[in-house]
Parts: structure tokens; sequence; C-alpha cells
């Protein structure tokens, strides 16, 4: 895609080249193969008043598939009889990526886990000594022998276990990886996933959870987190930069509180921002977003980056002039990428209190409509009186009625 060898700037995004100067990108250890792990139909329905059934669990993970996502954790069968169902089916159904479920640290959990037929287990116990104490009332002890047990258990079973260790961002980090270091030796760990339960760790921190991690725990690292300050992209971009090999995301970031990391820009700052493809159908991204929200009666922002339905809606007389002088041809001067690259449709002009003399040319032109420059200044302020009157942009046939009005004087 890109043009005389610059990444930041081909057919479909216009980025920032310094991006990619060696002193910015020399220094990541970006794996050769990261992996999407999608947790939208289980953290992302713990979204306060969220709720996917069983057929819509599988309609979504039909969909992510489509989309070419890497993995889906389908669900926590302890949770309900219809969310083992839904875990069932779609582990049967063999969608093509990888399908893991949730267990807590039983070993009861595990092997109704394990029983759906999935590929994985994440097996969640709270790490964190505080939590241990003051939510769950537990000694250490109990937690690390749960632990021991229930990822014997998922690994004798046939699973891929994901150790997940609740808080894990919120705890001393000695006292953290003494714990995972047991649970590794005496247990069983194919990945350790770092879990910012609570959203709290900055984007300089995470550097040195990662490479302290991989010099204390030689595993593949999988990077859990939330957005309670709005830092998970960045967050999850950094410790992918960092080595770690699986980022856990969401569509439309849904999830507990703030949300999970949403898939959506994680997907494409790698692939614009920092020239990595994941492989996925980034042209599917539009419309499985539409999906999830329209099953989940999910609102979100218009102008939400990537898949906000009005993203590409432009009001701005300025902008509307840069559009108009650009054209198709230099288009990316208006847009850091383009609405097809992730199945987004066209632009489209909205009329409003902060149009220009462009913005009236544009709606003319699309009618076929010839006027004087007095009667487009005259449309102008009319347009932009209404709008203030309406307190919202103006309908095509408000737009219609205005220039009836100017132009059959």
């Amino acid at each position: 895609m890109a043009a005389n060898n610059q990444p930041w700037h081909t057919k479909q995004w216009f980025v920032s080249p310094w991006n990619y100067l060696p002193e910015v990108s020399g220094s990541f250890q970006f794996p050769e193969n990261i992996e999407f792990h999608d947790l939208t139909v289980r953290d992302g329905e713990q979204q306060a008043g969220l709720l996917f059934g069983k057929e819509e669990k599988v309609r979504i993970a039909e969909a992510l598939a489509e989309l070419g996502v890497h993995r889906i954790e389908a669900g926590t069968p302890a949770v309900s009889k219809e969310d083992e169902a839904a875990v069932r089916e779609i582990a049967r159904r063999d969608l093509g990526p990888k399908i893991f479920a949730l267990a807590r640290c039983i070993v009861d959990d595990v092997k109704q886990v394990a029983d759906c037929g999935v590929h994985g287990a994440m097996v969640e116990i709270p790490c964190s000594e505080h939590m241990l104490k003051n939510a769950y009332n537990w000694p250490l002890e109990r937690a690390i022998d749960a632990s021991i047990k229930a990822t014997r258990c998922a690994h004798e079973e046939g699973l891929y276990v994901v150790f997940f260790p609740i808080d894990s961002t919120r705890t001393d980090i000695d006292w953290y990886l003494t714990v995972i270091e047991r649970v590794a030796a005496d247990g069983w760990m194919d990945a350790l996933a770092l879990v910012d339960t609570a959203g709290t760790i900055t984007a300089h921190a995470v550097p040195l959870m990662v490479k302290t991690a991989q010099e204390r725990i030689n595993k593949p690292l999988e990077l859990h987190f939330h957005n309670d300050f709005g830092h998970s992209v960045v967050n999850t971009i950094t410790g992918l930069a960092a080595g770690a090999s699986v980022a856990h995301v969401s569509m439309s970031g849904i999830g507990e509180r703030a949300g999970n990391t949403p898939f959506e820009e994680t997907a494409l700052s790698l692939l614009t921002q920092y020239g990595i493809n994941i492989g996925i159908h980034y042209e599917k991204l539009f419309k499985t977003a539409q999906l999830i929200r329209k099953l989940g009666n999910i609102t979100v922002p218009t102008n939400r980056p990537v898949t906000g339905e009005r993203l590409f809606h432009v009001e701005s007389g300025i902008v509307t002039d840069w559009w108009r002088n650009c054209g198709e041809e230099h288009i990316l001067e208006v847009f850091p990428y383009r609405w097809d690259l992730v199945g987004q449709t066209p632009p489209e002009m909205s009329l409003g209190k902060l149009s220009g003399t462009s913005s009236i040319l544009m709606a003319l032109d699309k009618r076929g409509i010839s006027a004087s420059e007095g009667e487009i200044s005259e449309i102008l302020l009319r347009v932009k009186e209404m709008a203030i009157q309406k307190k919202e942009e103006l309908s095509e046939a408000d737009f219609d009625t205005i220039v009836d009005k100017v132009l059959s004087r």
C-alpha cells in the first residue's frame, strides 16, 4: 500500500512520519505474530445493563470469525446454563478462531470449561494481597493452592492454560511475581495474562511490567487492560511493543465500568501508525461493530474512532473548504484514513451553524443549482440562523426550503 516507500502515507491513510523515525521505533520489540483475543461476549457483556443471549453470542462469534479475529473468549460456563450452552455451541461450530472460556480457580469450573470442547481456559484468581484480604477474605496460601490445583487440572484436561491473576497492576511487583512463579512451578501455565483490572497502570509503566515478567517467567505474555483512565489502547500497544504477544480487546471497548481495550482503535493504530498488519479484514470493522451494537442495544458516540456512525460527517466550513479543494485525489488531507479502509460509508456534509460558503456551493452543486454570490451569502445566513434556532443541523428538506425562498425572490 505504501507509496514511495512511505509507510505513513499510503493510498488508504496519512499519519505522522514521526511515528516511523528510527529514534521512535528503534527500541520496539513487537513479536512476529500478534494475536487479538476478543472479549466481547464474555468480559464485554459485564458492562452494566448489557446482555447477550445464546443465539446472539453465536452470531457475534460468527461475525468475529468473519472479521478474522484469532481467538474468542466465548463466556464463563459456570455463570448460567445458557452461557454454558453458548460456549458449547460456539466451540462446536469450529468457526476458525481458537475458542477460550473463563474459569475461576476451582477444579469443577475448569472441568466444566473442558467439557465444552474449547481450545483454552482463562484461569482467574485474585493476586493482589489487598484484594485477597479485603474483597475475598482469603489467606495467600489458599489462593496459591487453588491456582496450582486448577491450572494443573486444566493442563491435564488438554487445555491451553492462560493464568489470569486479577488486579496484577496494583500489587508490589516482587510479591506478585513470586506468587506467579510458584503457580508456574507447581501448577501449570502456558501463558500469563498481565491484568490491569481497574485500569490504573500508565503507558510508561507497562514496558517495565512486561520486561520484569519476561525475566522472571519464561512464558508468552498477554495484555488485559481496562479503560478507566482512557489509556487502554496506548497501554496495549506499548505492551506489545515491549514483547507481549496477545492483546485482549472488545468491540467498541464494551466491558465493566469504562470497558476493555477497544478492538477497532487498537487494530487500526497498529496498522497505520506502527506498520503492523495483524491479518484481519479491516474493511469489516464497521459492519461488525454495528451488528454487536444492534444486538446489545449499545449506544456509543457517533464520532467514535474508526466505527462511529458519523465519523466521516463534516460541518465546519473550513474543513468543507479543504474537502472541496482537495477532491478525491487528495482526500487524505482531510481525513487520516479512508472510510472504505474500515468499511465506513463515504463522507457526508452537514449543514449547520458552522457551515461556510463551500458548504453551500457543494450542496447546490449536488442539486444542479446555480446561484449568484449574493444569493449564496443569503442562503448561508439563513442556514446558520435556522441551525441556531433548531439547535441542530438542517435536514435536506430544510435546505431545500431555504433555497426555494431565496431563489424565488
